[in-house]
Order: structure tokens, then sequence, then C-alpha cells
């Protein structure tokens, strides 16, 4: 049986309801979300976290993502659906995209990609240009030291796909740790990129200030919602008393929801 980082249909669908039942609900709170609401998905993959607008009639969504593989295989998943034509796909990094190509939008979503992005400052300033002005911006991202934050569930070795938190080993331990395992020279090159990109709360919320983005609402969860149709766990949020203490909570915090928007204080960059 392929695991769903191989069985790409299985993860399209495991994003496709995560968002249908737990981010759409979070971004409703603060926004209306209809057929006029433009929707940008940074980092889509195959685009199964774009699904559910679709299907609620937003009549323009874009999805850019570096892959030409995940991007060939969402215009495929998608070929079927009734609206397609509200719906583009674009192969490319986002750096390389000119706002006035594809314009401004309601909402931009990046999921589970922060934490694999170079440089988040630089990201997090040029992703502005995307924004209207009264536009939201989610983000869901998992802090670098939780249990799983360096991604080692995708090793190859069962056994070392199972082991907590030896991701925040010193760099030259951690290598030779998944060298005497067994793994891959690419899937430790990936695994080490991960390590170099991981983002910790403090860190994120300190570029938030920075770029001039407010939080609007944001969600520390125990038990990640995605879990539930991954493992069967009800998701759980983090305990306020944790949640409260600085970079200790990033032990505990599965993933956090931010729904952040540009500070009117100052003018949008």
């Amino acid at each position: 049986m392929q695991d769903r980082h191989t069985n790409r249909m299985q993860y399209f669908r495991e994003q496709e309801i995560t968002t249908k039942k737990y981010i759409i609900p979070f971004i409703h709170e603060v926004m209306n979300i209809d057929e006029n609401t433009s929707i940008l998905e940074i980092g889509c993959g195959e685009g199964g976290n774009l699904v559910p607008f679709l299907l609620l009639g937003c009549r323009k969504i874009v999805g850019i993502d570096i892959s030409k593989g995940k991007i060939e295989n969402a215009k495929r998943y998608f070929s079927e659906f009734k609206n397609i034509n509200h719906i583009k796909f674009i192969n490319n990094d986002i750096h390389n995209i000119n706002p006035n190509d594809i314009g401004q939008f309601d909402i931009i979503i990046t999921r589970d990609v922060l934490e694999h992005i170079h440089n988040q400052e630089r990201f997090m300033n040029f992703v502005k240009k995307f924004m209207k002005p009264n536009g939201k911006f989610f983000l869901g991202f998992p802090p670098w030291y939780n249990p799983f934050g360096g991604h080692q569930q995708m090793c190859e070795n069962r056994l070392l796909s199972k082991v907590p938190f030896f991701h925040i080993l010193p760099e030259p331990v951690y290598i030779l740790i998944l060298k005497v395992f067994g793994e891959s020279e690419g899937k430790i090159r990936g695994l080490i990129e991960t390590k170099q990109t991981g983002i910790s709360i403090e860190r994120f919320e300190k570029i938030l200030k920075k770029e001039n983005y407010k939080k609007d609402k944001r969600i520390f969860y125990f038990i990640n919602p995605n879990y539930e149709v991954k493992f069967g766990l009800k998701p759980r949020k983090t305990w306020r008393f944790i949640s409260s203490i600085p970079f200790i909570r990033n032990f505990f915090i599965t993933t956090n929801y931010y729904l952040i928007s540009m500070n009117k204080a100052l003018p949008n960059q």
C-alpha cells in the first residue's frame, strides 16, 4: 500500500477534506467567502485545498507550485469539474510571477509550505503585492521544534519515521543517523533542507511585525486537524497556558493556523 506522500490522489483528498471542515470555517469567522472571493494558493501541490473554494462557486482561483509534476496532476484531477474555467494552475516560483499578470486576491493561502521556503522574510514581503487592500492571508505550518517538525515521517526507514524530535539534533549527528538507517542521498538532502528552513512561532511573528502584518486570528493545535482524516484523531487545541509560553510551546504544537492582513497604520508595500 502506498503511503500518502507517494499516493498523490490520497493526499489531494486529505487536503480537500481538512480545508472544507476546518480551514474555510476558520477564515469564515473573519470574512465572508462567496462567488466573488478570489483565491491564490502558493505551493498548491495538486490543488486539494482549492476544491472547497471551487465548490463554493469562487470564480477566480489560481494555484502556483514550483513542481511541474504536481501541477500536471492538478490539471488532471480538476479536469472533470464542471466549473474548471474558474481555476488556473501555474508551474513557477511565486517570486518569478508579476502581480500584473494574475492580479490581486481576497485570500492568499499557504498550507504546510512556509517551513520549506528559504528566506521567509523575503517571501512574506513579496506576497503583499498579490493581496487586495482588504485581503487576508491564511498560513498553516508546523513549528520546527514539534515532535515531527523535521518531516521525518517521510523517512524510508519505518522505525526512523516514527522517532520524534531527533531532527533537532546538530546537523552532523542528524546526517549520521539518517545514513546509518539507510536513507538515500536524495531523502537526506530533502530532510536537511527542511532542517535549514524550519521556522518557530516566535520567528514567524517577528517577521509579521517587521513586514507590517497584523494577526486577525490564530489557533495553535496540539493535534493537527489533518490528523483526523489521516489517523482518525480528533483535533485538539493546545492548552492555553502552554500556548502562552514562548519557545516551549513549539514542542507541543503540531500546527498553527494564522489569518493575517496588512496593518493599515502604514501603506501596503
